[in-house]
C-alpha cells in the first residue's frame, strides 16, 4: 500500500526549490507523466533503479511506488532535503547520494545491485555526456534505460543516414544501444516550463556486443568533424595509407560523406581502426 504523500507543488515551496537554471532544472510534477515513464522502463518490484536528477522527487515517487529500490544522485541540497522526507515514507526502498553525477563512478554506488535500470529526467546541460558514460558502460551497469531530453536531443539519438540530424551522437547510440521513441512531452508539462519540448528515449542493450568503443569515437570525430568534406579527406588522419582498405571492408565510397555512412559500416570501420 501506497503512503500518503503531500502535493509536490507543497514540497517545492516547503523546501524553497524554485528551479535552478544553472542546474538544467525543470521539474515534472505530473504523476501520471511520471508514473508513465516508470512503465516505460517496465519498472516493477525488485529492481534497483539508479536516478540522476530527482529534483522535488516526482519521478521518484513513481519508481517507488512501482516496487523500486531507487539510488538517487542529486548535487542540489535543498533537494535531497526534500528527499529525506521521501525516503522516510518507504523505509529502505531509497538511498540518496549527494553527489554530481558527472564525476560520479556508478559502478561503486550500486555495487551489488549491477546491472541496473537507469530512468531520469536529465538535467538539461548535462544529458548528453551523461549518455556517453552510461552508453560506454554498456551491460556491465545497466540493463534498460528510460531517460528524458530536450526533443532535439532525442532526435539526434534516433536519427538516420542521410538527415541533417544523424551525426556522433546517432552513431554511438545505436551502435552501443538499440535506442527508440517512447513518447514526447510539451514544455508545458514542465515547471518552469523550458522553451522546448522534450522526448522520453527508451534504450535496451544492442543485440550485438562491440567492444571498440575508442576507436568509434576517433572515427566519428574525425567524419563529423569535417562532415562535409568526402570521406577520402576527412577519415585520412584515422587510416592513413590503409584507408582505402578500410572503405573498401566496410563497402563504402571515399567520395561519400560521413551522414551517409550508416552504424553498421562505421562500425566495420571501426573494428578496422582497432587492429
Amino acid at each position: 500500500m501506497n503512503p500518503e504523500l503531500p502535493p509536490l507543488r507543497e514540497i517545492i515551496e516547503r523546501y524553497d526549490l524554485a528551479a535552478k537554471k544553472s542546474l538544467g532544472q525543470h521539474f515534472l510534477l505530473d504523476l501520471n507523466i511520471t508514473r508513465k515513464i516508470a512503465r516505460t522502463g517496465d519498472v516493477g518490484d525488485g529492481d534497483v533503479v539508479l536516478e540522476i536528477g530527482p529534483g522535488p522527487g516526482g519521478l521518484t515517487r513513481a519508481l517507488l511506488e512501482a516496487g523500486a529500490q531507487v539510488i538517487a544522485i542529486e548535487r542540489d541540497k535543498r533537494c535531497t532535503d526534500a528527499l529525506n522526507e521521501l525516503g522516510a515514507a518507504y523505509p529502505g526502498k531509497l538511498q540518496i547520494v549527494e553527489a554530481d553525477a558527472l564525476k560520479i563512478a556508478e559502478a561503486e554506488i550500486v555495487a551489488r545491485a549491477l546491472p541496473v535500470k537507469i530512468i531520469a529526467n536529465l538535467p538539461y546541460n548535462i544529458s548528453t555526456e551523461l549518455l556517453i558514460k552510461w552508453l560506454k558502460a554498456g551491460p556491465a551497469l545497466w540493463i534498460r534505460m528510460a531517460l528524458m531530453f530536450q526533443k532535439e536531443v532525442a532526435d539526434r539519438i534516433l536519427a538516420e543516414p542521410g538527415s541533417k540530424t544523424y551525426g556522433r551522437l546517432s552513431v554511438i547510440a545505436q551502435a552501443l544501444a538499440s535506442p527508440s521513441r517512447a513518447f514526447d512531452l510539451p514544455a508545458r508539462a514542465f515547471t518552469p516550463p523550458p522553451k522546448v519540448d522534450s522526448t522520453v528515449v527508451l534504450f535496451d542493450l544492442a543485440s550485438d556486443a562491440f567492444a571498440e568503443i575508442e576507436a568509434l569515437e576517433k572515427v566519428t570525430q574525425a567524419a563529423f568533424s569535417q562532415r562535409r568534406k568526402m570521406l577520402r579527406s576527412s577519415l585520412k588522419s584515422v587510416f592513413g595509407a590503409r584507408l582505402a582498405d578500410a572503405l573498401g571492408e566496410a563497402g563504402v565510397a571515399e567520395t561519400l560523406r560521413a551522414e551517409d555512412v550508416t552504424v553498421a559500416q562505421y562500425k566495420i570501420l571501426a573494428k578496422f581502426a582497432a587492429q
